[in-house]
C-alpha cells in the first residue's frame, strides 16, 4: 500500500497543477464480469488508487491485480497464476484524459468520454470509453463500464477452459474523489 501511495504522490507531482485542481481516491472500486457458456466469473476490489486533475482533465488509475477477490478461491488462484500472472505483472494501470470541455468545478452530472492507455498483463492498448462524472461540493464521483478483449492484452485462455472464460470482460470502475490538500 505504501508503494501505491508513493506512486500516486509522484503521479500527482507530474500533473503540475495547483493542489486545489487535484482530486484523489485511495479506495476505487473496480470489478469485472465474464459471462461464458459454462460459468459466469466476477471479481471485485476496492484497492484501486486514482487521481483526476479537474483543470487539465487528466485521469489516472492503478490497481494491484492480486487484490481482486473471487467467489471461488480456485478462480482467484488461476486468475493470478495462469492468466494475469500477477507476480510478473502486479498492476493494471490507466492514464488518460477527459475529452469534453466540462467544467468540473461546478456541481452537476456530466457524461464524459475518456481517451487513454490501459496497461494490463504488460500490454498497453488505447481505449476511448464513455463514463459519468458527478460533482457535488468538494466531492467527485467517476463511474464507467467498458469492455476489455483479453486477447488484446495477450491473456491466453487454454482450450480446455475456453467455455468457462469469455473473450470479452466487462470492467466497471466506481471512484469517489476528494481534493488533495496542500
Amino acid at each position: 500500500m505504501k508503494n501505491l501511495l508513493l506512486l500516486l504522490g509522484c503521479m500527482l507531482l507530474c500533473l503540475q497543477a495547483e493542489s486545489q485542481d487535484i482530486f484523489s481516491c485511495r479506495n476505487a472500486n473496480l470489478s469485472f464480469f465474464s459471462s461464458a457458456p459454462l460459468e459466469d466469473i466476477e471479481a471485485k476490489t476496492d484497492k484501486g488508487v486514482s487521481a483526476i486533475n479537474i483543470k487539465t482533465k487528466a485521469i489516472y488509475f492503478k490497481v494491484p491485480v492480486a487484490s481482486f477477490k473471487f467467489r471461488k478461491k480456485l478462480m482467484e488462484e488461476h486468475f493470478n497464476q495462469n492468466y494475469l500472472e500477477s507476480d510478473k505483472y502486479p498492476y493494471a494501470e490507466f492514464k488518460g484524459k477527459i475529452t469534453e470541455e466540462t467544467d468540473l468545478t461546478k456541481d452537476g452530472t456530466y457524461p464524459v468520454t475518456v481517451t487513454g492507455t490501459l496497461s494490463i498483463h504488460g500490454v498497453e492498448k488505447n481505449y476511448q470509453e464513455k463514463g459519468t462524472i458527478t460533482v457535488q461540493g468538494n466531492n467527485i464521483r467517476a463511474v464507467a463500464t467498458f469492455n476489455v478483449h483479453v486477447a488484446d492484452h495477450r491473456i491466453q485462455i487454454p482450450t480446455i477452459v475456453v467455455k468457462n472464460i469469455a473473450e470479452v470482460v466487462a470492467v466497471t470502475v466506481n471512484a469517489g474523489y476528494t481534493p488533495v490538500s496542500k
